[in-house]
């Protein structure tokens, strides 16, 4: 934190010639288990990650937006008055979507003042880890306090999601914006994405010698295009045909019925959905009644699941989750929208240096890009910095 805190620093003084007003910052998530619920208004377990953004926020006395950021050399302007999906593009999509958004959530955006912002990040991009939200959580954060908007948090997850399904144009749920504005350290988030209910949930890890390694593939992926889409409107016309307002209103009671209704494509689209919203349910109960250490199997059905029935995981994910729970992992499943990104393998601490070496050995031999493999810990949501 404190590079990157330094970096958004400089970087924002450089760019903008000033200091900063403040500095806000969110967390990237990981998934536990839950993998496109989130949309079918089902059950997703994710939790904050100790992988954050960093933003650098000014406020000016004109209706100017000026983005800009570590990883692009150019800055992007806008005036508020222009300040609508259709005039965004690119990555300032995700903070200047999220100004938008406030608008639509009550923000009188004829009278707030435009800003000047700077971003940095340590969330892997592309990796499944939600970079995105971790994005848009930190402007809405820094905007609601900036602006004086007075929204909560759950509000904010809401306005996240709305920027990245209109400005960004990505069908996403609202999963990411919640684990990233409402984690706390060493616990997950159970939500209901009907209710929006959450639950903050202790895991353990520490207590039972426990740690979660993250095996990025490096093999890209990108939420507004491709897979995705298809596979929620898969989901959308599974739910049609069987006459429910979503598939969270299935249980794995109906799927007889379902497989007598549906074409073979569509049914396993919706049996990955039916099944994985009572895997996250059992989950919770694991942990409560027995802790972490009897969730692997879960976690196993979970990736077996996306890989067959849900057709989003790519070979890199499979090598990556078979030879992790060879070498020690008690349980291992790609995590995110699929098509690339990362796997994540619930590993004793004791066998870390194992299963990285098996893995990456492994990728080695089939000729795969070397993975990038690390160690999250469960970490607070958005907060202000300084």
């Amino acid at each position: 934190m404190n590079d990157l805190i330094t970096t958004v620093t400089d970087g924002f003084t450089s760019r903008f010639g000033a200091a900063p007003a403040g500095l806000w910052s969110a967390p990237g998530r990981v998934n536990l288990i839950g993998e496109h619920t989130d949309y079918n208004d089902g059950f997703v377990f994710p939790f904050a990650i100790n992988r954050r953004t960093v933003v650098a926020f000014g406020l000016r006395s004109d209706r100017l937006l000026r983005v800009a950021s570590s990883f692009a050399e150019e800055s992007v302007e806008l005036s508020l008055d222009d300040l609508a999906p259709e005039n965004l593009a690119g990555w300032s999509a995700y903070p200047l979507g999220v100004a938008w958004a406030l608008g639509q959530f009550g923000a009188d955006l004829a009278l707030v003042p435009g800003f000047d912002v700077f971003i940095d990040s340590d969330v892997p991009i592309g990796a499944g880890l939600s970079s995105s939200a971790a994005i848009e959580s930190a402007v809405a954060v820094a905007l609601n306090d900036l602006w004086q908007l007075g929204l909560d948090r759950r509000v904010l997850a809401r306005v996240g999601q709305l920027a990245e399904n209109r400005a960004v144009g990505a069908p996403t749920g609202i999963m990411d914006q919640s684990a990233s504005l409402l984690g706390e350290a060493d616990s997950a988030v159970f939500l209901d994405c009907r209710t929006l209910e959450a639950e903050v949930i202790p895991l353990g890890f520490d207590a039972a010698g426990l740690e979660l390694l993250i095996i990025d593939t490096r093999v890209s992926h990108a939420h507004s295009t491709g897979g995705y889409a298809s596979r929620r409107a898969s989901c959308e016309r599974g739910a049609r045909m069987l006459g429910v307002t979503s598939l969270r209103d299935l249980t794995v009671d109906d799927l007889d019925r379902a497989l007598d209704v549906l074409d073979d494509e569509t049914f396993r689209r919706v049996r990955h959905v039916v099944t994985e919203n009572r895997r996250v349910q059992d989950t919770v109960r694991t942990l409560r009644e027995h802790g972490p250490t009897a969730i692997g199997a879960l976690l196993d059905a979970s990736h077996l699941s996306m890989r067959d029935d849900f057709e989003i995981s790519v070979p890199e994910l499979d090598l990556a989750v078979d030879t992790a729970r060879g070498a020690g992992a008690i349980g291992a499943r790609m995590t995110g929208g699929g098509f690339g990104g990362a796997a994540i393998a619930l590993t004793p601490s004791a066998l870390i240096a194992a299963v990285t070496a098996a893995v990456t050995a492994a990728f080695a031999v089939r000729g795969f890009t070397a993975p990038d493999l690390f160690v999250v810990r469960a970490a607070d949501g958005a907060g202000r910095q300084q």
